[in-house]
C-alpha cells in the first residue's frame, strides 16, 4: 500500500442506547463505504455511548465477540474495508473491559486491544499490555483515549515497529480534558498519530468541543469538532506519513 483512504466517525452517541448508537455507527460506515474508505475508525465505547452504566448499568456486557462485533464482521465482509472501534467486553470470572476491535475487510478480527489506563471508568480492569498490529504491512499501534495520557504505552508501541499510532477516545474539553497529551505522544515517538474522537453531550459529560485530529511531530496537521455527528475522510500518503490535503473532506450524518 502507497496509499489509503480513511474515515474518522465523529459521532453524537447516546449512553445505554445500545441499538440507537449502533444503527449511527452503521450509517457512518456505509458512508466511509460510498466514499471508498479502506479503514473506518470510530471512537471510544461507540455502541454503548460514554456513561452507559447510569442508563442500562453493566449486565449488557458479553463476552468477546458478542453480537454487536459479529454485526460489524458481517458489514466489514459485506462492504470489504476494514473497521477499528471502540465497545466494552466482559474476560474471564466476570472482569470488564474497555476495548477497540479491529475488523478486517474478510469480516475477521484482526486485533483487540483493551484499555490500560482506565482511572476515570470504575466498572473497567486494565489490560495488560499493548501490541502492534500488522494491517496489510503497515504496522498499526491502538490506544484507547487515556492510553494516550503518558507516554509509556506509545513507547512501548514504538519500540515494537509501530508506524502509525491510532487512538479511538472520547475525551471531551474542561477540567479533565486533553491538554496536548496527543501532540507530546506524537513528539516524542517520532510517529503520526490518528484522534478519532466524538461529539454529543451526556449526563457529566460534553463532548460538543471533542476533536478528532490527525498529529505529526506534535502538531495538528487536521481537525475538527462539530456538534453534528460527521464522517471525516482523508487521504493518508504512507511513505511519507502525511494527509493529501490540510482539511478533512467532511459528512454529515
Amino acid at each position: 500500500m502507497n496509499q489509503i483512504r480513511i474515515s474518522l466517525l465523529h459521532l453524537a452517541l447516546k449512553p445505554g442506547a445500545l441499538a440507537q448508537n449502533y444503527g449511527l455507527l452503521e450509517r457512518g460506515i456505509r458512508t466511509a463505504s460510498a466514499l471508498q474508505a479502506d479503514w473506518v475508525v470510530a471512537p471510544e465505547l461507540s455502541i454503548s455511548g460514554y456513561e452507559f452504566n447510569d442508563a442500562i448499568g453493566t449486565e449488557w456486557i458479553a463476552a468477546h465477540p458478542d453480537s454487536w462485533t459479529l454485526g460489524i464482521c458481517k458489514l466489514a465482509s459485506i462492504l470489504k474495508l476494514t473497521i477499528l472501534f471502540g465497545h466494552a467486553e466482559s474476560g474471564k470470572l466476570g472482569r470488564l473491559y474497555n476495548i477497540a476491535v479491529m475488523v478486517g475487510a474478510d469480516g475477521e478480527i484482526i486485533a483487540r486491544h483493551r484499555k490500560i489506563n482506565t482511572h476515570a471508568e470504575w466498572w473497567a480492569e486494565p489490560g495488560n499490555r499493548a501490541n502492534a498490529v500488522d494491517w496489510n504491512g503497515l504496522a498499526v499501534g491502538i490506544l484507547i483515549c487515556a492510553d494516550a495520557y503518558t507516554g509509556e504505552i506509545a513507547e512501548e508501541l514504538r519500540a515494537q515497529g509501530t508506524q502509525l499510532l491510532v487512538s479511538p477516545a472520547a475525551w471531551g474539553p474542561g477540567l479533565y480534558g486533553p491538554e496536548g497529551e496527543w501532540e507530546q505522544r506524537s513528539r516524542e515517538t517520532g510517529l503520526p498519530l490518528i484522534v478519532c474522537n466524538r461529539t454529543g453531550a451526556e449526563k457529566r459529560l460534553n463532548f460538543t468541543g471533542a476533536e478528532s485530529l490527525f498529529v505529526k511531530h506534535g502538531i495538528k496537521l487536521l481537525s475538527h469538532c462539530s456538534e453534528r455527528s460527521a464522517v471525516l475522510t482523508f487521504d493518508l500518503n504512507l511513505k511519507e506519513m502525511l494527509p493529501l490535503s490540510n482539511v478533512f473532506s467532511i459528512s454529515y450524518l
